[in-house]
C-alpha cells in the first residue's frame, strides 16, 4: 500500500543562522522530553528557538490528538482542523493570573497549562511572573495534571506539557555594558525569583 504523506507546517532550524548550542539543545530536548530553560539579553533569539520545538517533536497520537481537542473545546479555544495532531504550543503573557496559567473559576476551567496538554509551554520573561503562580507549576510538572478545589468538590484536568522558560541574565536585560547598571544584589533578588524547587524540573 502506499504510505500517505503528512506534510509537516512550521519551520524548523534550517533557517536559523547559528545559534548552534541553543540548536544542540532543542534538539536533546525533544529527543529526551526534557524541559529547557534559555538565560540570555534580549534579541539573542530565545523566543525564536523556542517556537521551533514543536516543529521539531512527532506528531501526536489519535488517542493524544483527541485529549488534547476535549481540553480545547472546553475553552471555546480554536482547534486547527488541517493539522488536528500538531502539539499545541502556548506562550501566555507574563502578566497572567493564577486562574489563566492553571485554570479556575466559580465552574473550573482549564488555564494555559492544560491547554499545552501534550505540547509546548514557553514562559517568556518568567522571573515576571507572580511567585506563587510559577510554583503553582510544580505539581502538573510532576504528576501531568492539575486539581483545581472548590467547596462543590474537586476537578482534574490534564497538564502533562514540555516547559521551555526563557529569562534576562538582570532586571535590566544584559550581563554587562553601559546597559547593565544593575548592582549585584538586585540581580540576585531578580533570579532568585526562581525557587529552586521549580528550577530542580528543568534538566
Amino acid at each position: 500500500p502506499k504510505r500517505k504523506t503528512v506534510e509537516k507546517h512550521g519551520r524548523d532550524l534550517r533557517d536559523i543562522i547559528g545559534q548552534q548550542q541553543g540548536k544542540r539543545a532543542l534538539e536533546i530536548a525533544a529527543a529526551g522530553n526534557h524541559n529547557l530553560l534559555f538565560l540570555g539579553p534580549p534579541g539573542t533569539g530565545k523566543t525564536m528557538l523556542a517556537s521551533r520545538l514543536c516543529d521539531l517533536l512527532p506528531e501526536m497520537s489519535d488517542e493524544e490528538a483527541m485529549e488534547t481537542a476535549s481540553v480545547a473545546s472546553l475553552t471555546q479555544s480554536e482547534i486547527n482542523e488541517h493539522n488536528w495532531k500538531s502539539r499545541p504550543f502556548r506562550s501566555p503573557h507574563h502578566s497572567s493570573s493564577m486562574a489563566a496559567l492553571v485554570g479556575g473559576g466559580s465552574v473550573p476551567r482549564p488555564g494555559e497549562i492544560s491547554l499545552a496538554h501534550n505540547g509546548l509551554l514557553f514562559l517568556d520573561e518568567m522571573p515576571e511572573l507572580d511567585r506563587k503562580v510559577l510554583d503553582s507549576l510544580r505539581e502538573p510538572l510532576e504528576s501531568g495534571e492539575i486539581i483545581i478545589s472548590r467547596a462543590q468538590g474537586k476537578t482534574r484536568f490534564p497538564a502533562r506539557f514540555q516547559l521551555v522558560g526563557a529569562l534576562n541574565p538582570s532586571p535590566t536585560g544584559y550581563y554587562e555594558g553601559n546597559q547593565a547598571r544593575t548592582n549585584p544584589q538586585a540581580i540576585l533578588r531578580y533570579l532568585g525569583r526562581l525557587s529552586g524547587p521549580l528550577l530542580d524540573r528543568f534538566d
